[in-house]
């Protein structure tokens, strides 16, 4: 059973009419924030003074965070700079590791000049994935009764634009309540809640050249 939300933010993130991912290139960063979330949740990553921290020595037992671990300890950065280092590499590790699980395949092109397409084996499993979303969102109980995993995977899909699961409506219906949901980010640490906040513009920039590698 995979659970991990840079695993489960990449299923959210898949189209399924188009038979991959809403943007490559934002989900990149969506997937990384969503690792480094999931490492804070974990208590294995906190902040001091604005700057990362790790805790702990002992691997996860996921490659996709195991390798997000190593790039935070002893690098001395911030919470956006994390997100944007090696995003490239983390998107393609969690592709690997759904690939191994069975929930996504390699498809060849349609055509001559076609490309190849990841696809998702079990359209059911994203589509539980935004019920749960949807539910934490169209809920009517206190957001911080909402699973915290739920509550940062809504956060990160709305800092994304994926449209799929929240739309432009509903951000603007339930602004108060996405605000809280992020907001719960803050208690992990103030600089995750600001860098997921911050997401659009990195986002941008990323896509701008100047986002690094």
């Amino acid at each position: 059973m995979i659970d991990d939300l840079a695993c489960l933010m990449y299923l959210l993130a898949y189209d399924d009419v188009a038979e991959g991912l809403y943007d490559r290139s934002r989900a990149q960063l969506l997937v990384r924030a969503a690792a480094l979330t999931d490492l804070a949740l974990r208590g294995r990553l906190g902040e001091v003074g604005g700057t990362v921290t790790v805790s702990g020595t002992e691997p996860t037992g996921d490659l996709v965070l195991d390798g997000v671990l190593r790039d935070a300890a002893g690098a001395g950065h911030g919470w956006k700079h994390l997100m944007r280092r090696h995003r490239k590499r983390t998107l393609t590790e969690v592709e690997d590791r759904l690939g191994a699980a069975g929930l996504l395949t390699l498809k060849a092109p349609r055509t001559r000049f076609g490309t190849w397409r990841l696809t998702v084996t079990d359209r059911a499993v994203p589509a539980a994935l935004r019920g749960r979303v949807s539910a934490a969102l169209h809920g009517d109980g206190p957001v911080g009764e909402i699973p915290a995993a739920d509550a940062a995977l809504l956060a990160l899909a709305v800092a994304g634009g994926v449209r799929s699961v929240v739309s432009r409506q509903d951000q603007k219906t339930f602004r108060a309540r996405i605000d809280a949901c992020t907001g719960c980010l803050g208690a992990l640490a103030p600089g995750l809640e600001k860098a997921v906040r911050a997401l659009p513009t990195t986002m941008i920039a990323a896509q701008g050249g100047m986002g690094g590698s």
